[in-house]
C-alpha cells in the first residue's frame, strides 16, 4: 500500500532542506552561484535515499529521485506560468479522487462488465451502485444489458462525472450522484462494486460490514480486503488481470 501523500512531502522537504543546508552556506562563502542542476540531482539522490530507507514502494522512489530535477528542467523551459494553472485546474476536474483519496481514475474493461452482468443477471432485479464510477464505463453498460435493474453512480471528480452523465442520458435505470463515496447508504444496494486502489480498502470494509444487508454481496476489482477472505474470485480474462473478489454479507 503507498504511504499517505504528507509522508511523501515530507520525505522529498528533509530531503532539500538537509542539500540546501549545505550548499547555500558553501557556495556563499566562496561568492559562487548555486549550481542548480547539481543541486537539484544532488536533492534527487538524496529523496531517493530517504524513500529507500524508509521502505517507501518503487514507484514513489522513482517520483522522489525524479521530482527535483524534472523541477529544474521545467524551470529552464520558461513555460508561461498561466499553462501550469491550467494543467493543475484540469488534474482537479479528472482526478480529484486520487487527491483526496488515493484512488485514481480506473476504466473497466468489457471483460469485466461482462463477468459483473452474468452475476447480476443470476440474482434477478438488482439494485447496483458503483462506488468511484469515473466517466460510467461499468454503469451505462450494465443498464444497457440489464434493463430490468436499476445502477447508481458515484463519483466526485467534476469532468468524469459530467461525462459519465452525458453517456447515461435516455436510460432511466441510471442514477448518476456527484458524491463522495464515503456517503453512500450500501443498505439501499444488493450489490456494490469498487474499482478503487489498495489505500481505502480498509475503511471501506468497515463501512460495507457497517451497512450492507444480510444477502447483499461487495465486489472489488482488483484489489482484496486486507484480512478478508473472499467468498469467489472470478478470475477476468484479460490483460492485465483484473480479478473480482466477491464477498457475501
Amino acid at each position: 500500500m503507498s504511504s499517505p501523500p504528507l509522508r511523501q512531502l515530507a520525505l522529498q522537504g528533509a530531503a532539500a532542506i538537509l542539500v540546501l543546508s549545505l550548499a547555500w552556506p558553501y557556495f556563499g562563502v566562496q561568492g559562487e552561484a548555486l549550481p542548480w542542476l547539481e543541486t537539484s540531482l544532488a536533492i534527487g539522490g538524496v529523496a531517493l535515499l530517504f524513500a529507500t530507507l524508509s521502505r517507501q514502494p518503487w514507484w514513489w522512489r522513482v517520483i522522489h529521485a525524479g521530482f527535483m530535477p524534472l523541477v529544474w528542467f521545467t524551470q529552464s523551459l520558461a513555460i508561461d506560468p498561466g499553462w501550469f494553472l491550467f494543467a493543475a485546474v484540469l488534474l482537479l476536474l479528472v482526478y480529484r479522487g486520487a487527491l483526496t483519496g488515493q484512488v485514481p481514475l480506473y476504466l473497466s474493461n468489457k471483460q469485466t462488465v461482462q463477468a459483473l452482468a452474468e452475476l447480476i443477471a443470476a440474482r434477478g432485479d438488482t439494485r447496483f451502485l458503483d462506488l468511484g464510477a469515473g466517466v460510467g464505463s461499468t454503469t451505462v453498460p450494465l443498464a444497457d444489458a440489464l434493463p430490468d435493474s436499476h445502477f447508481t453512480g458515484y463519483e466526485n471528480a467534476p469532468l468524469t462525472w459530467l461525462v459519465g452523465l452525458l453517456l447515461g442520458v435516455g436510460r432511466p435505470n441510471i442514477r448518476w450522484r456527484w458524491d463522495d463515496l464515503w456517503q453512500a447508504d450500501l443498505g439501499n444496494y444488493d450489490v456494490v462494486y469498487a474499482f478503487l486502489s489498495p489505500a481505502p480498502m480498509p475503511r471501506l470494509w468497515e463501512k460495507v460490514q457497517a451497512e450492507m444487508k444480510p444477502g447483499s454481496l461487495f465486489i472489488s476489482n482488483s484489489f482484496p480486503v486486507p484480512g478478508a477472505t473472499p467468498d469467489q474470485v472470478i478470475e477476468v480474462d484479460c490483460t492485465p488481470p483484473r480479478p473480482l473478489y466477491c464477498y457475501q454479507r
